[in-house]
């Protein structure tokens, strides 16, 4: 018996890859400990939102950092990420040039200071 199912998009699995390493970076800079299930939670949320798109689009945002970014951010925010750590990171995001996060982090900091 043969599996018939379709082959995983490559760009599937590195977007998923990608989300969870700038999610390492974003709590470890933070310094604070990711809420693991909502972390979980919101790799599956991205993983589920790229698998609705057709490949050529999954490849589109693979490619594009702004689309990327957006499809990280909307993630975060449904998996709950935004709503964890809320008042620590708010009070971190107001003060940005003290925060050690590259500029495409906004993003998500601007969650929180919303």
């Amino acid at each position: 018996m043969s599996d018939s199912s379709p082959a995983p998009s490559p760009w599937i699995q590195q977007l998923r890859e990608e989300f969870r390493s700038h999610l390492e970076t974003f709590y470890g800079r933070l310094k604070l400990a990711p809420p693991y299930e909502s972390v979980e939670k919101a790799i599956r949320t991205l993983t589920a939102t790229l698998h609705a798109l057709p490949k050529d689009e999954q490849a589109r945002v693979a490619a594009d950092p702004a689309l990327k970014w957006s499809q990280f951010r909307l993630a975060f925010e449904a998996s709950g990420l935004s709503k964890k750590h809320r008042g620590i990171i708010a009070g971190l995001a107001r003060d940005r040039a003290s925060v050690d996060l590259s500029q495409e982090y906004d993003q998500l900091l601007s969650l929180f200071t919303s």
